[in-house]
């Protein structure tokens, strides 16, 4: 499973990267996986400090800007 949801992690990046920002809606069919599954990945991907989240009536994910000192 935890490779399963780091895999899909990656397919989230990739999206995200290619289409900017997205709805957590968007997100689940681009990647065709579970909602759930997508959920884990995101929380993964969060944690890391990768993607940022805000809620509206979808939530929007966008990947995090890199801040170089």
């Amino acid at each position: 499973m935890i490779i399963g949801m780091g895999i899909v992690a990656g397919d989230i990046w990739h999206y995200l990267d290619g289409n900017g920002e997205s709805t957590l809606s968007e997100l689940v069919k681009a990647v065709d996986e579970s909602r759930d599954v997508v959920l884990m990945s995101l929380g993964w991907l969060a944690r890391e400090g990768h993607v940022t989240l805000t809620r509206e009536e979808d939530y929007k994910i966008s990947l995090r800007e890199k801040v170089y000192e």
